[in-house]
């Protein structure tokens, strides 16, 4: 009866440890952008690109402005819900100037010729112009779908129109420019994911390819041996040559070590 007894316990132990094991895991992200979107309708064509944020391990959050009132800011603030959860606006929560604080990147697949005036001359007043102007203060990346009409979703259904006239569409193109001359990257709607993954790789390891004329030894003599690069080995070591570290294609670093790399400013170099 003991024996079954200690037995019980044993894979009770066991198995909360594995869970914790999971969840530990799970917490793990690389990174965490908000997407913010101009209804609730608006992100069903992005559904793909949010099944390959997930494979690669990319939190998201989701920000509906759904009705002309409430993109603007007064009593409509904005909060968000957690992880891969839906931002909820009301009169409780925090401003929106403070959002993007809880991200490494503000994702808006579109943006309107009234917004990008906004962005453009530094002014704020709603919610996707305060959200850009924190992140672009906070020197967060911001993507913008490249392919935005310019015109508001509930606009092109109230007006049935999809296009600016020419006038319009002429002094939006001038905001664009503007915008990228703020640090603003534009790229196709359909592939805001892709770029995503993309400043998440660039972001956390700075891997650099050895040039072909250049031996080992005069780069660094710190050649890692072992199969996982932890945060301790780093610490425990007193300098690195060059600020460079040597490791064999197939090395896996830890999100700890990463997060320690990018804080020494170290290179890494895969051999």
């Amino acid at each position: 009866m003991r024996k079954i007894e200690i037995r019980s316990m044993i894979e009770s132990v066991v198995y909360e440890v594995i869970q914790s094991m999971k969840l530990e895991k799970k917490k793990e992200k690389l990174g965490k952008v908000l997407f913010v979107f101009c209804d609730s309708s608006a992100h069903e064509p992005f559904s793909d690109q949010f099944i390959k944020l997930k494979n690669a391990n990319i939190a998201f959050d989701l920000l509906f402005l759904d009705g002309e009132t409430s993109s603007w800011l007064g009593m409509q603030r904005v909060e968000s819900s957690g992880s891969d959860r839906i931002i909820a606006a009301d009169e409780y929560s925090p401003a929106s100037i403070e959002l993007s604080k809880d991200y490494d990147g503000i994702v808006i697949p579109e943006i309107d010729l009234d917004n990008a005036a906004r962005v453009a001359g530094g002014l704020k007043g709603t919610i996707k112009a305060e959200v850009i102007f924190s992140a672009i203060l906070q020197q967060k990346f911001i993507l913008i779908g490249a392919d935005s009409p310019g015109i508001k979703r509930a606009d092109r259904r109230c007006l049935k129109t999809l296009t600016l006239p020419a006038p319009y569409q002429k002094r939006f193109n001038d905001y664009i420019n503007q915008l990228v001359d703020l640090g603003i990257e534009f790229k196709p709607a359909m592939e805001l994911a892709d770029a995503i993954i993309l400043k998440f790789n660039e972001k956390h390891v700075n891997i650099q390819k050895l040039p072909e004329s250049s031996p080992v030894e005069m780069v660094a003599p710190f050649t890692f041996k072992k199969k996982l690069l932890t945060a301790d080995w780093i610490r425990a070591q007193s300098h690195f040559p060059n600020d460079t570290i040597l490791l064999p294609k197939g090395v896996i670093i830890s999100p700890l070590a990463k997060d320690l790399l990018k804080e020494r400013k170290l290179t890494v170099q895969f051999i």
